[in-house]
């Protein structure tokens, strides 16, 4: 039996992969749209409910409503800082591939206002004393810097 090329193995492996003369863009959009609004719902609930739950009530150092995972300071960290960026990387792709439809500003509206509700949700239950919150908001921020040098570079170039 031969050995398989690099590309055959990795068309095996990703078996319902993109194919341009098949796939048409309202496809390619459709699925994007979904894959981003899965990832959008998961990483806001996660971010809202973090893993673990929080402290029901003020006892043994602890302060009711705060993140049981928090007293876990660096895997707290890594999990804030991962989730905000996943969050704010969906939003960006759903805004983008929504961009020019109709009721697109309120789409904006809806999603200034999911990020606001899961930064005040984040903010309440991460001690202030374990989490510097400028490391969280640039997570949030870097997606769209990326963007923007992007379309920079593109004109640019």
């Amino acid at each position: 039996m031969g050995r398989l090329s690099d590309s055959a193995c990795w068309k095996n492996w990703f078996r319902f992969g993109y194919e341009e003369h098949k796939d048409t863009p309202s496809d390619i959009r459709n699925v994007l749209l979904i894959v981003a609004a899965l990832v959008t719902a998961v990483t806001f609930q996660a971010g809202v409910n973090p893993p673990g739950g929080v402290w029901q009530d003020d006892s043994n150092g602890h302060k009711a409503g705060r993140a049981i995972y928090a007293s876990h300071k660096v895997a707290f960290y890594v999990f804030l800082i991962s989730n905000t960026f996943s969050l704010s990387a969906s939003i960006l792709v759903l805004v983008s591939l929504t961009h020019g439809f109709p009721f697109h500003f309120e789409i904006w509206v809806a999603m200034a206002s999911m990020y606001a509700t899961y930064a005040s949700a984040v903010f309440a239950i991460a001690p202030g004393e374990s989490v510097n919150f400028r490391y969280v908001l640039l997570a949030a921020a870097v997606p769209f810097i990326m963007r923007f040098v992007i379309q920079l570079f593109k004109r640019w170039k």
